[in-house]
């Protein structure tokens, strides 16, 4: 830096702490110029905190973001142009639904149900995916261009109004110590940044049609977003219903448990004592022939042997020996 300009920058230096610490004044800008600057400085502030708020509104999951932001990343690095979408969360739980109800097969309706159901959340997995990328382009883009261009370029203009003033100011006060010319120019440099930003700050604010359209823009996307979804859950909900009143009209299947062995199985010889040990039960139904009786009755087996080729048992209350010809299940 030359020695002009360290002289320049001790100026302002020297001015804006006689301001701020010594309650100097300094020269008042009109008040048509200070609220446009309130006003540039307000949208500048909207649109930073509304491009973050998009954001997460398009994708609440911080971890899901820091992963998208990483791979976008990545793939710029590695010169791909396609960038990675969100994970939707709505895609996911369909994929769920979808492998669990294919495992439970398609001789369930709950099986049936979850593939369905699955389905529509994939057709809404791919209706955020369109709605992110239109709120992106027609919204989010524009907004950061306004930002990174316009507004970025009205805060250098007024940066450099201020530093032009802070030195006006110094070699205002100190009049006669400085050259008059000198002082002249800087006032003309003050006065040609002045109008520089006013006029970046005028056109901007004059130019919000397209900050209005953008917002137009984005409720469009979202008006079609909640279109489709609702087309896409009216159907599933028909189909729903459908299945619904065809499985209550179903008549039910009779349970026929299967039994393990269908009849008693017993070796050919039974044990030392010719019985078999441990067989005990409390109650069996038996069909027993014994004179004058001919129905089934309930009686309390001591226990089960094996006798001439027979299954026979041998009753707790009168002792007395049956032929079995067919057993119940043993509680």
């Amino acid at each position: 830096m030359s020695v002009a300009g360290l002289k320049k920058q001790f100026h302002k230096a020297s001015q804006f702490v006689s301001e701020k610490v010594g309650g100097a004044e300094g020269t008042k800008l009109d008040d048509e110029f200070l609220d446009m600057e309130r006003k540039v400085d307000i949208t500048n502030k909207a649109v930073m905190d509304m491009v973050v708020k998009t954001q997460e509104y398009l994708q609440p999951n911080p971890a899901s973001r820091a992963k998208l932001g990483m791979l976008n990343t990545m793939s710029k690095i590695r010169g791909q142009v396609k960038s990675t979408g969100y994970p939707q969360p709505e895609g996911l739980l369909g994929e769920s639904m979808i492998r669990h109800g294919r495992d439970l097969g398609e001789d369930t309706n709950f099986g049936l149900a979850l593939v369905e159901v699955g389905e529509a959340l994939r057709q809404l997995a791919e209706v955020k995916d369109a709605l992110d990328i239109g709120v992106k382009q027609n919204f989010i883009d524009p907004l950061q261009s306004l930002q990174d261009k316009e507004l970025k370029e009205i805060g250098q203009h007024l940066k450099k109004l201020e530093g032009r003033r802070l030195d006006f100011d110094y070699k205002k006060k100190r009049q006669g110590k400085i050259p008059n010319e000198e002082i002249r120019q800087s006032a003309e440099k003050f006065e040609e940044s002045k109008e520089v930003a006013e006029s970046s700050m005028h056109n901007m604010l004059e130019s919000d049609v397209e900050q209005v359209s953008q917002l137009v823009a984005l409720v469009e996307a979202q008006v079609e977003f909640h279109q489709q979804a609702a087309s896409v859950f009216e159907g599933l909900q028909q189909k729903l219903q459908e299945r619904l009143e065809e499985a209550s009209s179903r008549p039910r299947r009779e349970f026929n448990p299967k039994r393990v062995f269908s009849e008693l199985e017993l070796p050919d010889s039974g044990s030392q004592n010719g019985g078999i040990s441990g067989g005990v039960c409390n109650t069996a139904v038996l069909s027993a022939k014994s004179p004058g009786q001919s129905t089934s009755l309930l009686w309390n087996v001591s226990h089960f042997f094996w006798s001439e080729g027979r299954v026979r048992c041998e009753l707790k209350d009168d002792k007395e020996r049956v032929e079995l010809i067919q057993h119940g299940r043993a509680c």
